[in-house]
This record gives C-alpha cells, sequence and structure tokens, in this order.
C-alpha cells in the first residue's frame, strides 16, 4: 500500500460517509465494523475491509474512529486486538465524542507504543460528513496537525484547538450541551405560542430573523418539529451522554453550570419516555405532552 493507506473503524451514521469522502478524495481506505452490512457497503464503494482494529493499523499510515462511546473508543485503541497493536499505524484521529479523560488515557496508552493522539471530534451532522462541511475541532501537537490537516479538510473546517489531549473534546461537549439547550428552550417557548394561538411556524419564521434565533429554529424544527417526524439524525441517549460528560468535565473544572443541569434533566426524562434510540428532537414531544399541544406547521 502507498503512504495515502488510510483506515476508518466505525462506518455508521458519520463515519460512513466520511469514509466515503475518503475514496473520492482518491485514498486508499481500509474499514472495519461491527456491522457487516456496513463494511460491504463501503467496500462495494472501492475500500478494503479488515477482520480487526489491530489489522486495520496493520494496512494504514493513519486511522481514524468515530465511534459511539467512551468505553468502545479505548477498547478499539488499546485492547488485546487494538490499534495499538498494529505495527504500521503511527497517528490514530478520533472523530467521536468522548469526553477529555478518555482522550488523555488513550493518548498516554498510545504513546507507550510510539503512537500519536488526534482529538478530531466534528459538528454538523450526517448533512455535513455527506457534504465536508462538518466543523472539526483538533488537538494535537503543531507537527502532528500538519501532517493530518490535508486529511481532515475533507470533512469540513478545521479549528485546531491546542496541542493538549482532550481540548477538542472539551469544546466539542460544550458545542452539544448549548445544541441540546437551544432545543429544550425553543420546545418550551414554540409550546406556550401554540398553546396561545400562535402558528408555529409563523413563531419559527420570527424568531429566525429575530435576537432568538439559534440551531434549533433555523434547523431541527423545520427539519423535524414541525412535520412531525422526530428524525433530525442524533440519538438522545448520545445527546444524553454528551451532556452529562460536559457536566461531569464542568464538575471537575469548577464551573458552575446550572442550565446544563437543567438540560442534562430534560434529557434524562426523554431517554426514559421515547428510549435512548429515539431522536433528540423529542424533546420536544415531551413539551407537546406536558402542555398539551401540538407543534406542527
Amino acid at each position: 500500500m502507498s503512504q495515502n493507506a488510510i483506515g476508518f473503524i466505525g462506518l455508521g451514521r458519520m463515519g460512513g460517509p466520511m469514509s466515503t469522502r475518503l475514496l473520492k478524495a482518491g485514498y486508499q481506505v481500509v474499514v472495519h465494523d461491527v456491522s457487516q452490512q456496513a463494511i460491504d457497503r463501503l467496500v462495494g464503494e472501492g475500500a478494503e475491509s479488515a477482520g480487526s482494529p489491530r489489522e486495520v493499523a496493520e494496512r494504514s499510515d493513519i486511522v481514524l474512529t468515530s465511534l459511539p462511546t467512551p468505553p468502545i473508543v479505548e477498547e478499539t485503541a488499546l485492547g488485546k486486538d487494538g490499534i495499538v497493536k498494529g505495527e504500521r499505524a503511527q497517528i490514530l484521529i478520533d472523530v467521536s465524542t468522548t469526553g477529555p479523560s478518555t482522550a488523555t488515557r488513550v493518548a498516554e496508552g498510545l504513546a507507550t507504543a510510539g503512537k500519536q493522539w488526534v482529538d478530531s471530534p466534528v459538528s454538523g451532522g450526517v448533512a455535513g460528513a455527506t457534504n465536508g462541511t462538518l466543523a472539526v475541532m483538533v488537538s494535537c501537537p503543531q507537527a502532528t496537525f500538519e501532517r493530518v490537516e490535508p486529511l481532515v479538510q475533507n470533512f469540513g473546517k478545521i479549528f485546531h484547538v491546542g496541542d493538549k489531549p482532550g481540548l477538542a473534546q472539551v469544546l466539542k461537549l460544550a458545542n452539544n450541551m448549548l445544541a441540546a439547550g437551544a432545543l429544550v428552550l425553543s420546545s418550551e417557548a414554540l409550546a406556550m405560542g401554540v398553546k396561545a394561538g400562535i402558528d408555529p411556524k409563523v413563531m419559527i419564521d420570527t424568531i429566525n430573523v429575530s435576537s432568538g434565533r439559534n440551531s434549533a429554529t433555523q434547523d431541527k424544527f423545520p427539519k423535524a418539529i414541525l412535520p412531525g417526524t422526530f428524525d433530525f439524525g442524533f440519538a438522545t441517549g448520545l445527546s444524553y451522554k454528551d451532556v452529562r460528560m460536559c457536566i461531569d468535565e464542568s464538575e471537575t473544572l469548577g464551573v458552575p453550570m446550572l442550565g446544563g443541569a437543567f438540560v442534562r434533566e430534560m434529557l434524562a426524562i426523554t431517554q426514559a419516555k421515547y428510549g435512548a434510540d429515539s431522536d433528540f428532537t423529542c424533546i420536544a414531544r415531551l413539551m407537546e405532552e406536558w402542555a398539551d399541544v401540538e407543534i406542527r406547521g
């Protein structure tokens, strides 16, 4: 394989389209996932399959991971058949949301094998992953950043946060807490307006040219709440996990996060009622039930 050989582990809603972008950019891509169907789809696009994270690392120069939880990231990187055991790959770029504690542990574990960890969480959803318009938050040493920048720029706009493991993760957790918070507060405001007799579409159109506009009113309500589909593409369980990690990190740093704690509780209730696999726009469904209204338009 050439020096353009890239490994990608985790071919789900984000990892799948990101792998496709690398194939279209001309990279050789070696993929692995727990889903054979996901592997087969990427192989059909020109990727090569590997049977384990270790095998991916043995056949690639750089490995990317896009995985759902911190324990899975840690096991994939440092487990007995993990990336750390593969001799060829020297850099692991993690685009998952793991939190700074996991990032630090994995970075230290990889360093014992002479490998470099790169935090690279992303924001922008499936559409951003498909179109290459993600916000890509990166923390790693400058020399490593210069090496990986041509690769990660295939995914969107890059923000180099710093050189310490976990810094990009802190930024991503803050972003995801704000996104969920905007959804909670917007759901409350829309429920109030509908209860009073205002057309929700008129409310959204007005808010979006006013000072209250936010990511929920501009994107999530028009796409997934007003139509009643609740299918924006981000699971309640993942949002809850991210906000919990955000609150934990805030407490570790000694920063009060009272609003964030409220958002966490709203996500906990939404998950308990609709399930971890529900879409996190179901926060609005919860508010509809509480207010005895339906936000449609």
